[in-house]
């Protein structure tokens, strides 16, 4: 394998790694948080609901747009928005703003399917398995340490 195709693997691997530990991190936090604001148990379910559902719309765009300007800019804008998430999250005043800051990591974390073309782009067919492995170690990686690193 070449170094600019493990660079590639590696930046999609740390890109999904992210957005995974982003999505599991808040759970274990998600209870704190009701009590904080009052929320009830829907209104905490609403907030899983909510990241989910901006990735459904919002993975059509990244893909379109990353067809137009590349893969590696539309990874970096969605790892931006991720950040700005969780640090609205972090010192989000009200749960209005919690559901800010989860649509906005449903924005920056529906990237994934970009990552995926990625593979297409930085591997040769026989390698996409391979590639495509990388991204699902990425995947489990990531629901194992956010919760864990949420729960911390």
């Amino acid at each position: 394998m070449g170094a600019t195709r493990s660079t590639g693997l590696s930046f999609l691997f740390l890109t999904v790694l992210v957005d995974l530990v982003g999505f599991g991190i808040v759970l274990p936090l998600l209870p704190f948080y009701a009590d904080r604001f009052g929320a009830t148990g829907t209104e905490v379910g609403l907030l899983v609901l909510v990241y989910s559902l901006i990735q459904l719309f919002m993975a059509p765009f990244w893909g379109r747009l990353s067809d137009r300007i590349g893969r590696k800019p539309v990874l970096v804008l969605g790892l931006a928005g991720s950040a700005v998430s969780y640090v609205v999250f972090a010192f989000a005043p009200s749960l209005t703003w919690l559901y800010v800051s989860r649509i906005l990591a449903g924005i920056g974390g529906s990237t994934i399917p970009v990552a995926e073309a990625y593979i297409a782009d930085v591997t040769p067919p026989e390698g996409r398995a391979g590639g495509l492995g990388v991204i699902g170690a990425a995947f489990g990686l990531g629901f194992t340490i956010g919760p864990a690193l949420g729960g911390a």
